[in-house]
Order: structure tokens, then sequence, then C-alpha cells
């Protein structure tokens, strides 16, 4: 696979002269939040986070993201946190599409630039810092961890996507394949996030509805995507939110490759009261 670049969002503020009217969409079946919109005065903060800053671009809420929340983290030179996790249930992964970062997991301690995927499971042991002169940039996807009964913890690992071989989707012709960083057979894996690579010309060929609420980040490249009964155009930096059973569908036009980090849920029961615990 031909080394890959990711788009990052660096913030900055539009001038008075632009048009307010953009991409961005929120309807009760998904959500477009186009890279125009990652400026500075949409970012937060946490505690325990030294000389960093993010956009969120999901989290749980009503009539929107239900199982996951998705940050964009840029943190500056000698920035990072010894404390950033404060939820004993949450699991994460972590992916670098600008800089570099030094990650401490379960002790054991791992350069990460971009193309760099960390899997951290619940009540993991984990810091991270910025010890180079340049800022970096990172996903940081989190989910509340579903126990089972009988099934293990998943283990913490590193990884980067570029040392991983896409699976090709079958009958395809090499155009649209997909980057997994875990076996989909492994059930102690509650949400898989992915990255799905498209070349100019491959497509889902028809209208996908199934269970699975997705986030995607679209890291390189334009298409036109279906979204519900709507086809949005789209290009990296752009997040699109999908409800469980939104349909949708792709068309890769080129003229280079599509790719999108992908988050989903998988491989639970279905909660049967809304109430019920994760």
């Amino acid at each position: 696979m031909s080394k890959s670049t990711y788009y990052a969002p660096h913030g900055g503020h539009p001038a008075q002269t632009e048009l307010l009217t953009d991409r961005a969409m929120f309807t009760e079946a998904y959500a477009v939040i186009p890279k125009g919109v990652m400026r500075d005065i949409v970012t937060s903060h946490l505690p325990h986070w030294d000389n960093m800053r993010m956009w969120v671009i999901a989290r749980p809420l009503s009539g929107f993201a239900e199982t996951f929340s998705q940050y964009i983290v840029e943190v500056g030179p000698n920035g990072g946190s010894d404390k950033p996790e404060q939820d004993p249930n949450a699991e994460a992964v972590l992916f670098v599409v600008e800089g570099e970062v030094n990650l401490t997991l379960q002790g054991q301690q791992h350069v990460l630039t971009p193309g760099g995927y960390a899997f951290i499971p619940p009540a993991a042991d984990w810091k991270l810092r910025n010890t180079s002169g340049t800022e970096a940039r990172f996903h940081w996807i989190r989910k509340h961890y579903q126990k089972v009964d009988g099934v293990p913890y998943p283990e913490a690992f590193v990884t980067n996507e570029q040392d991983i071989e896409p699976r090709v989707m079958p009958d395809t012709e090499g155009r649209w394949s997909t980057t997994r960083f875990v076996d989909m057979s492994d059930m102690r894996h509650d949400m898989h996030v992915n990255i799905v690579n498209f070349e100019p010309g491959g497509v889902i060929p028809f209208a996908e509805t199934h269970v699975m609420e997705h986030g995607l980040y679209v890291l390189e490249g334009k298409a036109v995507y279906r979204l519900n009964q709507d086809w949005v155009e789209v290009e990296a930096g752009d997040f699109m939110w999908l409800r469980a059973f939104c349909p949708q569908a792709c068309y890769s036009g080129g003229p280079g490759r599509f790719r999108y980090l992908l988050y989903k849920d998988v491989n639970r029961q279905m909660r049967l009261t809304l109430n019920a615990p994760h």
C-alpha cells in the first residue's frame, strides 16, 4: 500500500467577508460536520492535560451519537497528560494524523507517528506526551466497554496502518478494501475502528442498512456519499455520523483515493430498554 497522507485541522478563524453557508447538516438520521467548522472558537479543553485543545466531533447525546465519543486532539510541544482518562469503564483508540507523540501504555513506551494506532482497554494505565518541537494531532475515540460474563477484556496493542495489509472486498477488483486492526471474530472487542479505502471508481453498490452506529472521518480524498435519502459531497477533513439503520452508499469519483477512519459498535446483544446498563 502506498504511503498515506491524513487531513488534520489547524483551526484559525474565517474572515468577516466569507459566506456563512457551508455543508454542515444535522438530521435525525445523520450529521455532517465539514472541515470548515473546525475553527478556534469551537475547541474544547480537558483537565489534567497540558498545552492541548480538541475538536469534539461526536458525543453521546439524545438524537445524536449513542455509543461513542470522538475527539481530534491537538497537543503542542511538551504537552500531554499523565492522567488522560478519568472513566475506568472507557476503552479507546488513538490514531495519529500529524506529528509525533510518546505513548506509555501498560508500562511500555511507544512512539506514534502518522498512521500510528493504539487500542487502550478499560482501566489501562496510560500516559501521552509530545516531546517533539512541533504540534501533534490525533483522533481519540472512546466507548463505554460492554462487559460479558466469561469474556475477558481485550488486550492493549500498538501498531501502524502501514504494517497492515488491507483486505479487498470480494468482486471489487481492488477498488474497495478495509484495513482491519482487530479480528472480526474476536468477541472481546465491542467496537471496531478501521480504515476504509476506495480507489477512484470504487463504490458501495447498495444502500447498506444495518444496526451498527457509524462515525466516519475522511482522511484523504473526496467522494459522494449517500446518507438516508440524500447524496452529499464530502472531502478530507469532514466527519459523518450515521445512526443505526441509516441507509448509506458511496461513490468515489477520484481523482485520488478516498479513505476514512470508521467507528462502529459490534459483537453485543441489543439493549431492550433505553435505560439498561451498557
